[in-house]
């Protein structure tokens, strides 16, 4: 177990292109969200939610925490669950991945680096929503958020805070990046994998089942 870090769950998306909140859908007997959450259990002595919908989650006996930036997208849950987290080192990962395993979250967490983050590039894509994220990243992160929503109030003459992504965060922090492929040992294709439609829930239940 890692003592001196935190687990942080993000589930605060609204699902638009599953069209039901996929946290909640059931894979076997047990919801997404509680896998994730038993694959995290063994590893951290604090595991916090990162949500907008708490009472959604309640029957998980987590501590949880809205966006303190609203309509922000991902970087917004990040943002809520490193402020709430009291470790400098948090894992987190969102709870669409199903296919995530302890050997992977392993690697990223031992892996020899000074920098704020690390992430992996897997199956062709930089995978932002599962990696190890300091504390120190949240200042960076209200930069870019405010960043966004003054870009945005010029163009509109609205202050909203959307199109804010994690990878201007993750290239702003300098991320420590491993080629998954090519670092992790026996990696399999597809382990961050994240299920946003009905087809990709039904391709995860034939795998998982």
């Amino acid at each position: 177990m890692y003592k001196n870090m935190t687990g942080i769950i993000l589930s605060g998306g609204k699902s638009t292109r599953m069209g039901q909140n996929k946290s909640l859908l059931k894979i076997g007997n047990v919801t997404a969200i509680e896998r994730i959450l038993n694959l995290m259990k063994p590893l951290f002595p604090r595991i916090i939610l990162s949500t907008n919908s708490p009472q959604e989650y309640e029957f998980l006996g987590l501590e949880m925490f809205a966006d303190i930036y609203k309509n922000t997208g991902p970087i917004a849950g990040i943002h809520a669950g490193l402020s709430a987290s009291m470790t400098q080192k948090n894992f987190i990962i969102s709870c669409d991945m199903q296919l995530m395993s302890e050997d992977v979250i392993r690697f990223l967490i031992d892996y020899p680096t000074q920098s704020s983050i690390t992430i992996a590039k897997a199956d062709g894509f930089f995978q932002q929503l599962a990696g190890v994220y300091h504390k120190d990243s949240i200042k960076e992160i209200e930069k870019i958020i405010n960043e966004s929503a003054t870009e945005e109030e010029n163009r509109s003459g609205e202050q909203v805070k959307r199109g804010c992504k994690v990878f201007k965060l993750v290239n702003n922090m300098n991320a420590k990046i491993i080629d998954a492929e090519s670092e992790i040992p026996n990696y399999k294709a597809g382990t961050f994998f994240n299920m946003n439609k009905p087809h990709e829930f039904d391709e995860i239940k034939a795998i998982l089942e």
